[in-house]
C-alpha cells in the first residue's frame, strides 16, 4: 500500500486517532464516516492505492458543486480541529485478500503515527441472536484493550460488547495467527467459503480482520458496531457517527450542520436519498 499525498499537504502529527469503515450490510460504517468527513469539515490530504482493492472513481462526494475532484476507492482525511484523521474506501476489496489488506491499513496506521483506530461496522440483523432491550443504545464493540475485548471506556458508555468475540474459539484465533504473519492463510481455515455454523460468521467479516491486524501492530482498536438490514440505512448511519463522536470525546454541537443543525449532510446523499432528514431528531 502506498500513501499519495496531494501536492501542499502533509499528515498532521497532531492527529493521532484513525476512524474508518469496514465494509458490511447496508454500508453503514462507510455512510458513518461520510457524515463525520461532512460535519468535521475534514480536509483531503491524500489518497491510498492498494492493489488488493477494487478500482473505481466518481466525483466528489462532498462539495454542493461538482468541482472536477476525482473521488477515489480509498481517501485520507484530517481534521486538524478535532485531531483526527479519517479513511473512506468506497470500494470492495479483492476476494480471499481482507487479511492482506488489513495488514496494509494497520502498516500505514503505525506508520503514520496512530495511536488509536476505531473501525465502524454493520452486521447483519438476521444473525442476531441476543437481542437484549434493557438498554436503549444496541451498539456493540469490541475492543484490544483487554484480552476478552471488553473496555472500561466502553462500558461506561452503555454499549454491550460483542458477545461472540471469544479469542478461544478456533476462527478468531486463526485470524490472530494470520494478523500476526504466523501462517498462511491456505494452511488454515477458509475464511470465504461456507461457514460450518454461526459462531463462524463474526470472524469471517472485514471489521474482525481489520481489528486483529491493528491489535497484532500494538496500536489500540475498538470496533463499533450496529445490527441492520438492507434498505434505508441513514439513521444506522447517524446513529454510529453520533456513538463514535461519544467515545472520541466530541460534541456535534459543535458542528457546521444543515438547516441549523449538528450535521452536515453529504451532498452526495441529497442526490441519492432526496432532502435530508428533521435534524432535530439526530
Amino acid at each position: 500500500m502506498e500513501f499519495i499525498v496531494e501536492e501542499g499537504k502533509h499528515l498532521n502529527n497532531d492527529c493521532s486517532t484513525l476512524v474508518l469503515p469496514a465494509l458490511s450490510i447496508g454500508n453503514v460504517g462507510q455512510l458513518a464516516v461520510d457524515l463525520l468527513i461532512s460535519s468535521t469539515r475534514a480536509e483531503r490530504i491524500g489518497y491510498l492505492d492498494d492493489p488488493y482493492v477494487l478500482p473505481c472513481v466518481g466525483n466528489d462526494a462532498y462539495g454542493p458543486i461538482p468541482r472536477g475532484e476525482v473521488a477515489l476507492p480509498l481517501e485520507a482525511y484530517d481534521s486538524s480541529l478535532n485531531k483526527l484523521t479519517l479513511v473512506q474506501q468506497r470500494s470492495p476489496v479483492l476476494k480471499g485478500m481482507m487479511v492482506e489488506f488489513a495488514k496494509n491499513l494497520a502498516d500505514f496506521a503505525a506508520d503514520s503515527g496512530k495511536k488509536h483506530v476505531i473501525v465502524l461496522s454493520s452486521l447483519d440483523f438476521g444473525q442476531w441472536q441476543r437481542i437484549d432491550m434493557s438498554s436503549g443504545s444496541q451498539i456493540y464493540y469490541i475492543s484490544s484493550a483487554n484480552m476478552d475485548g471488553t473496555d472500561d471506556d466502553c462500558e461506561k458508555l452503555g454499549w454491550k460488547k460483542l458477545h461472540e468475540y471469544n479469542p478461544a474459539q478456533k476462527r478468531w484465533k486463526y485470524l490472530g495467527t494470520l494478523a500476526a504473519g504466523n501462517a498462511m492463510q491456505e494452511d488454515g481455515l477458509p475464511f470465504e467459503d461456507e461457514l460450518e455454523d454461526e459462531e463462524d460468521y463474526y470472524p469471517s467479516l472485514p471489521f474482525a480482520a481489520l481489528f486483529s491486524c491493528f491489535k497484532a501492530k500494538g496500536l489500540k482498536v475498538t470496533c463499533l458496531l450496529c445490527y441492520c438490514s438492507e434498505g434505508d440505512n441513514i439513521p444506522d448511519a447517524f446513529n454510529l457517527a453520533d456513538v463514535a463522536c461519544k467515545l472520541l470525546e466530541l460534541s456535534p454541537q459543535n458542528f457546521h450542520g444543515d438547516q441549523g443543525g449538528n450535521w452536515a449532510i453529504p451532498f452526495s446523499w441529497k442526490t441519492v436519498y432526496g432532502p435530508p432528514p428533521d435534524m432535530s431528531l439526530f
